[in-house]
């Protein structure tokens, strides 16, 4: 993936969000209250991400809520919680085996606390099924509402998953913000579960962006900006990356540079807010 990082765009994309996640890391209130942060960071950004999969509710609906099971939106904004409450438990499990971590993902986000590979258990939707941390088979459909691409066979999601996680555990000298990018990208065009793909690939990004040293403390959401740039920017993106091109790979990783660098924005103004007393 090293090479990716001479497309166009991508080595600007690259420095660029490095200088946003410096600053705001010096942020003098990141010295005493950087927890405050990081939670504040994971709600903004799991509401990103729901908004991204067809939940969009106000922050303040999200702060507000207990029950997360009522309809389809309240599951995909509970799933959405619980993912980024979840992501920095497997930062030293990623590096090692990614397939673990992307089946233990998708049981958070259906509602499921049990082991890869153990038995279901009941989310607020009913039985979680056997569709439930494994990639999707023959015949079994997705459940994606944002991404209409074509679907990749089973077999080809087979092939193409273990050549990412090969990728992953292999490392390598490609900037964070590549790898992240090409993570999300992949996953999502793969959409390899029967659900909450979307959600599982930001999640992907987010652990990659953390596990790399980019954003160790977690207080640079990519969701908040992938939400705030909007769906339609999303898609476009996303079918740069399909396309395989230079151009729409590059295309792809500068808008998730992008999308981090709003997230340090929104970060940086918790930040201020707490530093004047207003939050």
């Amino acid at each position: 993936m090293a090479a990716l990082g001479s497309l166009p765009g991508v080595a600007d994309a690259v420095d660029s969000v490095r200088k946003a996640v410096d600053r705001v890391y010096g942020h003098r209130v990141m010295r005493r209250r950087s927890n405050e942060i990081s939670s504040e960071a994971a709600l903004r950004g799991a509401r990103g991400s729901a908004a991204l999969s067809g939940a969009d509710w106000a922050l303040e609906e999200v702060r507000r809520r207990t029950d997360f099971s009522a309809d389809a939106e309240a599951r995909t904004v509970g799933a959405a919680l619980r993912l980024g409450a979840e992501a920095g438990q497997l930062l030293s499990i990623w590096r090692q085996s990614p397939m673990r971590v992307l089946a233990r993902l998708h049981l958070v986000a259906s509602g499921d606390a049990g082991i890869p590979g153990g038995s279901a258990a009941t989310a607020g939707s009913g039985t979680v099924g056997d569709s439930v941390g494994r990639p999707r088979l023959d015949g079994e459909t997705v459940d994606e509402p944002l991404v209409h691409a074509p679907l990749p066979s089973p077999s080809e999601v087979a092939g193409r998953l273990d050549g990412l996680a090969e990728l992953i555990v292999a490392g390598g000298e490609a900037p964070a913000l590549v790898t992240a990018a090409i993570v999300h990208g992949e996953l999502l065009a793969l959409r390899p579960f029967t659900s909450y793909n979307g959600l599982v690939a930001r999640a992907a990004e987010r652990i990659v962006l953390i596990g790399s040293g980019l954003d160790p403390k977690a207080i640079c959401p990519a969701e908040v900006g992938h939400a705030e740039q909007g769906s339609t920017a999303y898609l476009a993106a996303f079918e740069g990356y399909l396309s395989g091109t230079p151009e729409g790979v590059g295309g792809w990783i500068a808008h998730c540079g992008r999308s981090v660098e709003l997230g340090v924005r929104e970060s940086t103004a918790v930040c201020e807010a707490l530093q004047r007393g207003a939050a």
